[in-house]
């Protein structure tokens, strides 16, 4: 387990990262949302006592137990399902600041529950996600996440509870006397990347790996992001690219994670902007089903790649936080299928509505699951001029 020192340097790189998301500055008499697993609750001691110290009021809300979780989607009703209590709304439309402290008791409770249910509560709760979106595009909310060890974490991720901690201690640089200043400086060094991604003019990306052949047309208006405050660890420099532009083979040549459900080696063929063909060595059932929950499932909201020079994880660590941020070898890419990234939008996000979106091939959906590949790859960016630059190449960015 993190030791006192170290949950206090964590509580200190996620509220810089809580800072660092949001476009406005925070105030006094904001309202923080703390969302927290009960395996989480030191931590959120720690946070609460700091959002205090900052004069903000910090509101907690301690997440279900895996049993709890469970039994909702065993016992609820279509009502129940899509059932929001009075005041959530109302707090979504009032926050300032919400912050996750994530630590699962357990990874696979929900297998024998019938995916379409979960997708159903998920479709539900799209609208309080939305309220968030808008009030971030303003500048007046952000937010962030972080991961704690568990047991179960470790078990999954096939390594004992020390080396589990030691990796969250290496990718959020807690062994460093401050590590608020390290996640200052890798900031600007990604800032010079993306100012670099942005000033080419490129049609389409060609992805190329062992097992991927896939070109992404990033589309108008589009600017590559990260490395913003938003997840600890968070390596990653993505765009939401338009989705119509997507066309051929991707595979996850990692495990996932999802639902409760164990998901691996997904592949997939798209097809004129849609995935046509999903195939998986486990959980393919699982898969076809999260892809049909609504109309922009099957399709992609986010492609993403990680520098290896930034990122020290090099273990699965049976949590999507760390493994899309994965350095190791050949760092890696993913994509999302679902929910684009408002955020990538380069113009003024208060013009972007629904409308606009949907002109412009940002994909909407209820569904975001990242799905990574770690094998070595390049990444070609086909340029308008005719041109052709390699972008990425053996777990780097060539800048």
């Amino acid at each position: 387990m993190l030791t006192d020192t170290q949950l206090n340097k964590y509580a200190d790189v996620v509220l810089w990262g809580l800072k660092t998301s949001r476009t406005g500055r925070y105030r006094k008499n904001d309202i923080i949302l703390i969302r927290y697993d009960l395996s989480a609750i030191r931590m959120a001691e720690s946070v609460q006592t700091k959002i205090l110290d900052m004069g903000m009021h910090p509101v907690l809300r301690m997440g279900l137990t895996s049993k709890m979780e469970h039994n909702f989607f065993q016992k609820a009703n279509n009502k129940q399902l899509v059932f929001q209590a009075p005041g959530e709304k109302e707090l979504c439309e009032s926050l300032n600041g919400s912050l996750y402290l994530h630590a699962p008791e357990s990874l696979t409770h929900l297998g024998d529950i019938d995916p379409r249910k979960i997708g159903k509560h998920a479709i539900s709760r799209k609208v309080l996600r939305d309220i968030l979106e808008k009030r971030e595009q303003l500048g007046s909310f952000g937010w962030t996440l972080c991961t704690l060890p568990t047991p179960e974490l470790a078990k999954q991720a096939r390594l004992s509870m020390r080396q589990y901690t030691n990796q969250i201690v290496k990718a959020c640089y807690l062994d460093r006397q401050d590590p608020v200043q390290e996640w200052k400086t890798i900031y600007k060094d990604a800032t010079a990347i993306k100012k670099w991604l942005n000033s080419m003019e490129v049609r389409y990306y060609h992805i190329e790996s062992q097992n991927i052949d896939l070109k992404i047309t990033p589309g108008k208006q589009r600017r590559w992001i990260g490395i913003s405050g938003h997840n600890i660890p968070s390596f990653e420099i993505f765009l939401s690219p338009d989705w119509r532009g997507t066309e051929g083979v991707y595979f996850a040549n990692q495990p996932s994670f999802r639902s409760g459900n164990y998901v691996e080696g997904v592949r997939l063929t798209f097809k004129k902007g849609s995935a046509v063909k999903v195939e998986a060595d486990k959980g393919e059932n699982f898969v076809v089903k999260q892809l049909s929950m609504d109309r922009g499932a099957n399709k992609i909201g986010e492609f993403s790649l990680t520098d290896k020079r930034f990122s020290k994880i090099d273990k699965f660590m049976a949590n999507t936080l760390f493994d899309e941020n994965y350095g190791g070898r050949y760092g890696n890419c993913h994509i999302a299928l679902g929910a684009s990234y408002s955020d990538t939008y380069d113009g003024n996000p208060a013009v972007l509505t629904k409308e606009v979106k949907k002109k412009l091939g940002f994909n909407d959906s209820a569904l975001h699951w990242d799905l990574v590949n770690t094998e070595r790859k390049t990444v070609t960016a086909h340029l308008t001029s005719g041109a052709r630059v390699i972008v990425y190449d053996n777990g780097m960015f060539k800048y």
